[in-house]
């Protein structure tokens, strides 16, 4: 299992890697201005239906669902239950589309209510919406798709497709003068990556023998037990996504600059929880689900156990960095161009609100696993619903004193509350085993954590000093010299607390 997370998060690592240097390219050519808030709300609205209908309740609902049905019902009978959905899926999503197509003005109304006061702001946040939305119905797709092979343990091409979301956008930005604006060639490459991404993972599905195909629909046993299971999906993801568009309107009413500020740090705060905590949980789930389906209850609880124990080895060392040095982060990143040092602190503390909650982001796929395995999405949707309110309720607190910092703060917060609640469901119905090793391994990495962090910020300064000269490339040089010392802290302390013996069997367990 950890080999498939390391292919999981191979790819998504790399898919990180290009869409940061996406970013780099998007800060120096969009900035944090007028156009930038208007792209970056035109993306976050078919990302926020995605994450409802497709990659969140979606994929909840589905991979368990078709992971039990081949394991008990064959090959054949899997391959009927996942035409049936194809087909339903492709539909709703043609009629979405045209809906928002034709009230794209009153959903940016609702979306980003603050630039109505804007008409620059307005207007092209409605035609690169326009063109962006389309998207989605393809992302879906991809989903469908990247959830078959996933439950035939075939990872690489789903967590490849997003890749190919970067490499489209770079192309269009280099290309960018012969579209009206930038922001329109940002957005013309996100569509165009829709389709490749499409092309990519149903290209490996046709290969596998998996391809979903147009089948009269029939409401039987398994297509109905896939409903029951996707309803709640749907609200608990709903309920999440309900915080994030909260995180848009109200950004919209901040000083212009502010979207952009949440959207860089998010970037980098979704670095490790899409490396390590989505990579980890896409693994577990179909793992537990065919070991549950088999009987294997102890087995499943180890599988968990161990992608938990992955996930905080891998984590660690991002919040303590996130916590120490969240500005020089930024700078390194994205100072140039149009993205300023002003940008950059804004973004950065809107970083360490986010590392508050980083431990939960990067926990919760691999908690839920237990619930999701069994075909429980009702008990994470109370999870995640009450977790919702609290985050919002934060938002409107904090948004007076803190700005969109108090954004990501109260985000942080409703993480919390969400892994908290998970937690305790999952210990009352008897499906939380954390086996000693793990109980063992949490204030391991805790002091390796702390240890870490400490040499970041003892360290920032002096070597900062030592660069000061070198202006072009101070800042991503100051934290390479930092991340480097670091990194061998946390490594050191971690080799000391866990020993050769615990390594050794990790490389074991990778092999395996």
């Amino acid at each position: 299992m950890i080999q498939r997370i390391l292919t999981v998060g191979g790819y998504t690592l790399l898919s990180r890697v290009t869409g940061f240097v996406r970013d780099i390219i998007l800060a120096a050519v969009l900035g944090a201005g007028p156009a930038a808030d208007a792209f970056f709300v035109a993306l976050r609205l078919p990302n926020h239906f995605r994450a409802i209908f497709a990659e969140g309740a979606f994929n909840a609902a589905f991979v368990p669902a078709y992971a039990r049905i081949r394991e008990q019902g064959g090959a054949h009978r899997a391959g009927l239950f996942a035409d049936r959905i194809f087909t339903l899926l492709l539909a709703s999503q043609v009629v979405l589309l045209a809906v928002a197509l034709l009230f794209t003005p009153a959903v940016i109304d609702v979306l980003a209510p603050g630039f109505g006061a804007d008409p620059q702001r307005f207007g092209l946040a409605v035609d690169l919406t326009r063109i962006t939305f389309p998207y989605l119905l393809l992302i879906t797709l991809v989903t469908l798709y990247g959830g078959i092979l996933n439950a035939l343990e075939r990872f690489a091409a789903a967590s490849a497709a997003p890749i190919l979301l970067n490499v489209s956008m770079l192309a269009a930005l280099l290309v960018a003068h012969w579209f009206p604006t930038p922001g329109h060639a940002a957005a013309w490459g996100v569509l165009v990556s829709g389709v490749l991404q499409a092309l990519l993972v149903a290209g490996d599905c046709w290969r596998a023998g998996a391809l979903p195909r147009f089948r009269a629909l029939k409401l039987d046993a398994d297509v109905s037990r896939f409903f029951r299971a996707l309803g709640p999906a749907t609200v608990g993801s709903a309920g999440v996504q309900l915080a994030l568009f909260a995180d848009t309107i109200i950004a919209s009413f901040l000083p212009t600059g502010a979207v952009s500020a949440l959207y860089y740090a998010d970037r980098i705060n979704q670095l490790p929880i899409g490396v390590i905590g989505i990579a980890a949980g896409t693994v577990v789930l179909p793992e537990m689900s065919r070991r549950i389906a088999a009987g294997d209850e102890a087995g499943a609880a180890h599988a968990q156990n161990r992608a938990i124990e992955f996930t905080l080895l891998l984590g660690i060392p991002c919040i303590a960095a996130f916590f120490a040095i969240p500005d020089l982060i930024v700078k390194a990143l994205f100072v140039r161009g149009a993205f300023t040092e002003a940008d950059a602190i804004a973004s950065g503390h809107t970083l360490a609100a986010y590392a508050f909650g980083l431990l939960p982001f990067v926990l919760i796929r691999s908690a839920v696993a237990t619930f999701f395995a069994r075909g429980d999405t009702t008990t994470p949707v109370k999870a995640a619903l009450a977790a919702a309110a609290v985050n919002i309720g934060f938002k409107v607190l904090l948004m007076g004193p803190l700005a969109q910092v108090g954004l990501a703060l109260a985000t942080s917060i409703g993480a919390w509350i969400n892994l908290g609640l998970i937690t305790w469901f999952a210990a009352r119905a008897g499906h939380l085993r954390a086996d000693s090793r793990l109980k063992q391994s949490m204030w391991k990495f805790a002091v390796a954590g702390v240890a870490m962090g400490l040499v970041l910020w003892v360290a920032y300064a002096p070597v900062a000093a030592w660069t000061n000269h070198l202006h072009g490339i101070r800042d991503l040089l100051t934290l390479a010299i930092v991340g480097i010392l670091g990194a061998g802290v946390y490594g050191v302390v971690v080799f000391v607390l866990f020993g050769r013996d615990w390594l050794k069997a990790f490389r074991a367990r990778r092999r395996g």
